[in-house]
């Protein structure tokens, strides 16, 4: 079916049937009306490629994601759908490869479909991946990457501020001994966020023994190993945050193969807030932070740069808070359990920590 077909059957000019596919608001209502009936009887699709030809936009956005975010990937995924479909536009997705040719492959195909914003979503600094487009004038937003360059569109978390906010927990609940398993070295993410734990154990004079930061994989097997070194030391720490949930789930079924309960003997903390973490047993009080909401800043500061062209050079940074979700995983250091004075002051400050209203409230609102 052409559009001369068309324009025969709902008896009007070709070009008024090209003004009403695009949303012209010149066409006459009456003539709209019976093209778009025409177009529905005959179940008519425009050629979206054509059009990008006439208009010179393809109206593609380009998103790229890392293993990384494996397990935020739905929502990732359905918040650029969602706002594509709202503001008119389709999504090319990819997943990044660390294989040199096929992560060529996958920058041609989306500099062959003239996408005109890319989202790069990765806990890992991506460097080769963004140097592929040098020369391209395509704005990207990308996650962490300092200092953004031109036409990058930086996403950045805090995480400090939900580290605090479990530093602070745990202390508040007489833990001194914190030990720390953090995320594999090459992730960004995992070195902020064991920067920011030692900066904030530091702000309460709480000590941190080299023999309490102990490498992790972001695994449930690398949490089970993490957890066996960390019983195996002389004074056994009474607290541990971990770098992801995956780590914290992986501790806790290890505490339980070793006879320690969470929380009584061991207080655990993750980070991400994923979709396991409110049913571990018990379930995970753990830093939250949400990839709805940088999928949603990823998105609009790309939407800001294509539909603003003057504004596509400048350099932006979004910020995303991390929060802290208490649920049952940590608890009062046995020392502390009779001193009704702590108790309160613990109950206290734990209250002031923002808690979701309910887990699913928790969950939709995102969570690596």
């Amino acid at each position: 079916m052409t559009l001369q077909e068309i324009a025969k059957r709902a008896s009007v000019s070709t070009a008024t049937v090209s003004r009403t596919i695009n949303g012209a608001p010149t066409v006459d209502p009456t003539l709209a009306r019976r093209v778009r009936k025409v177009i529905e009887a005959v179940g008519y699709y425009p050629n979206t490629h054509a059009r990008a030809l006439v208009s010179g936009r393809s109206r593609i956005l380009g998103l790229m994601v890392s293993e990384t975010v494996e397990p935020f990937f739905p929502q990732i995924l359905q918040t650029f759908e969602n706002l594509s479909f709202e503001h008119n536009y389709e999504i090319l997705l990819s997943s990044i490869s660390r294989e040199r040719r096929q992560m060529e492959a996958a920058v041609r195909r989306m500099i062959e479909c003239r996408v005109e914003g890319l989202a790069v979503l990765s806990s890992e600094k991506e460097t080769a991946l963004i140097e592929l487009f040098r020369g391209q004038t395509l704005p990207i937003a990308v996650l962490d990457h300092e200092p953004p360059g031109p036409l990058l569109k930086t996403v950045s978390i805090d995480y400090k501020h939900g580290v605090r906010e479990a530093v602070q927990h745990l202390a508040a609940l007489g833990h001194a001994r914190i030990a720390l398993i953090t995320g594999p070295a090459r992730l960004k993410t995992a070195a902020a966020r064991t920067i920011a734990f030692q900066e904030c154990m530091k702000e309460i004079d709480l000590e941190i023994p080299r023999d309490l930061l102990v490498e992790g994989g972001h695994t449930l097997e690398s949490g089970m190993k993490a957890l066996s070194v960390i019983a195996a030391l002389p004074e056994r720490p009474s607290a541990v945050l971990c770098s992801n949930d995956m780590t914290a789930i992986g501790v806790m079924r290890r505490a339980f193969e070793l006879g320690l309960n969470v929380p009584r003997d061991l207080s655990v903390v993750g980070f991400d807030d994923n979709h396991l973490a409110q049913f571990a047993t018990p379930p995970l009080t753990t830093v939250q932070v949400s990839y709805v909401d940088i999928a949603n800043a990823a998105f609009k500061a790309l939407l800001k740069s294509v539909e603003d062209r003057s504004n596509e050079s400048s350099r932006e940074v979004s910020a995303i808070q991390s929060n802290l979700v208490l649920r049952r995983s940590t608890t009062l250091t046995a020392r502390r359990v009779n001193d009704g004075a702590t108790v309160k002051r613990a109950y206290k400050q734990a209250a002031a920590v923002r808690e979701p209203k309910s887990d699913s409230e928790s969950r939709s609102s995102g969570g690596l």
